[in-house]
């Protein structure tokens, strides 16, 4: 870190602490009228970004359901991805210069492996590999390896690694030349030296500090094991206290030894990343992993729930470390909510993405993906003059396989246009969709316009229609989903009579660690066409 940048960060950090804690929690929240502070810029199609063009920025650097980061240091070029969960194609390679901006690459893993948890993306020998945790066909856990000559591609197919019940995979090289994972637990086994087969057995390679009995958190849950080496030190760091569940659980924790094979000493500071108090603007904030920045500084990227939007997901937080004369790092990012000098003042990368689309391309991985798609979900697409035409699957939203869209605003408005095909058994609609057991939104058949609320559709609030096109609009304000609905392609719109509130969409109610997405869905019989689907962030009224 340079000298001017680590007395800016001293100065803002010193400025932050001086204040009263009830002030700092002030700030990140609505005002006396109810109006939120606008506190993002607005980039793409108003959706906020996280540099503020001064030299500093705002977490998140990466909004919205990016949970579980792992990230490498190639050269000048930074790159990361996240859990993909049950979203086909998944594992999108994101792209920064700066760490701050941030924008997907594309798609590395388009065979469906079932559910997909945290990832590692490594690099060795000039070859980018990813490991990765799955459960393909429900009968257990294993490790499997994606690998690239070339980080855009293309990827190989999966290669079972038959590291049976294990998740959460870190690729280190020990100072025997060899390669190896440490997974959840906290164990290690030994790779070949392709890394894509074992070399070895299971075994037991740190017992991880643990926090006093009193805390509050969810469980041990030992994970997430990350690794670096720095001097003649390999650091090892870990997550435990639960992913989710109280706010205060989750953290992160280091560890230190001069060989892989241990023994391991616990860092004198643990945890180094805790959420204190349901005051802080992120919660759960854990799953750590360690980078140098582009000036030679130190960087932890995690991830976090925001403070009353843990529908968006985990999202993902940049914090600096600072190295001391005990050899130890320290994260010295203090309060979150407020701005911190960014890793470099060079405008060096571009950031996120537009999530408006005309249909005219493909941006399946990129944008689009089936919610647990079956293996052959995307013979249902077709791509054709500006449209996208899906063809029908499942009885009811509930086992549609719905085509889903992330969103990371707390504040956004979508458009569609549907077009249903000549066939009175087919229904299509929008939905907020976190998954077949919660959801809301409108659909409609040629016949009848349908409110599913609760899971399920209210009868009672169908209207009888005659037609075959339907332009949706939904609006999220703060969890509070409207719709309108337009026939005649938005000159004429009506407000439909029903409001949902959303915020309990969540993983502490309903499991699975995803997030509220807008989901576009196709029943019965027939298609329905796509066309002019457009995002933008809107201001927070609510």
């Amino acid at each position: 870190m340079t000298t001017s940048r680590r007395t800016l960060l001293k100065s803002m950090v010193a400025g932050a602490t001086a204040a009263p804690f009830s002030l700092l929690a002030a700030s990140s929240t609505p005002s006396a009228c109810n109006k939120p502070i606008k506190a993002w810029p607005p980039g793409v199609e108003g959706q906020r970004k996280a540099d503020l063009g001064n030299g500093t920025f705002l977490n998140p650097i990466v909004s919205g359901d990016h949970p579980d980061p792992t990230i490498l240091k190639d050269g000048d070029d930074y790159y990361m991805t996240f859990s993909s969960f049950y979203s086909y194609p998944g594992l999108i390679i994101w792209h920064s210069k700066d760490l701050v901006n941030w924008a997907p690459i594309g798609p590395t893993l388009t065979t469906s492996l079932g559910v997909i948890w945290a990832v590692d993306l490594c690099k060795h020998d000039d070859r980018y590999f990813i490991y990765i945790p799955a459960d393909p066909k429900g009968e257990g856990w294993s490790i499997y390896a994606i690998w690239a000559d070339d980080i855009a591609g293309p990827w190989s197919e999966p290669v079972n690694l038959h590291i049976d019940g294990c998740i959460d995979p870190g690729h280190i090289v020990g100072e025997d030349g060899k390669r190896y994972l440490f997974v959840n637990g906290i164990r290690k086994i030994r790779l070949t030296d392709d890394g894509l087969a074992t070399d070895g057995e299971l075994e037991m390679a740190y017992d991880p500090w643990r926090y006093p009995s009193d805390w509050i958190v969810e469980n041990f849950a030992p994970e997430g094991p990350k690794l670096f080496r720095h001097n003649d030190w390999f650091y090892l760091v870990t997550a435990v206290g639960g992913t989710a569940g109280p706010v205060t659980g989750h953290m992160v924790i280091a560890a230190r030894s001069k060989s892989i094979h241990g023994p391991w000493e616990h860092c004198p500071h643990n945890p180094l990343v805790r959420t204190q108090s349901e005051q802080e603007p992120w919660w759960s904030k854990g799953h750590a992993t360690v980078v140098q920045g582009p000036e030679g500084d130190w960087w932890m990227v995690y991830h976090g729930y925001e403070n009353g939007f843990r529908t968006l997901g985990r999202q993902t937080l940049l914090e600096p470390i600072e190295w001391r004369e005990d050899g130890w790092f320290y994260a010295t990012g203090g309060d979150l909510s407020k701005p911190l000098p960014k890793p470099t003042r060079k405008a060096l990368s571009t950031s996120g993405f537009a999530l408006s689309d005309d249909f005219s391309q493909n941006k399946f991985g990129i944008q689009w993906s089936f919610h647990n798609p079956r293996p052959e979900e995307m013979a249902r697409v077709r791509y054709g003059d500006n449209a996208l035409l899906l063809s029908a699957h499942g009885s009811s939203p509930a086992d549609s396989a719905p085509l889903t869209c992330p969103v990371s605003d707390r504040a956004y408005e979508i458009e569609v246009a549907m077009t249903l095909s000549d066939n009175t058994n087919t229904e299509a609609g929008i939905l907020s969709f976190y998954n077949h057991k919660a959801y809301v939104g409108l659909g409609f058949t040629q016949k009848v316009l349908k409110l599913y609320q609760y899971s399920e559709e209210l009868k009672w609030a169908g209207r009888p229609i005659n037609n075959r096109e339907v332009r949706f609009k939904l609006t999220n304000n703060r969890h509070v989903v409207t719709y309108h609905y337009s026939f005649d392609n938005g000159k004429t719109w009506h407000l439909h009579g029903t409001r949902m509130e959303v915020s309990g969409m969540h993983h502490n109610v309903f499991g699975g660690f995803l997030s509220l997405k807008v989901a576009l869905y196709c029943t019965g019989e027939g298609s329905v066409t796509l066309r002019d689907f457009q995002y933008r962030a809107i201001e927070e009224t609510l």
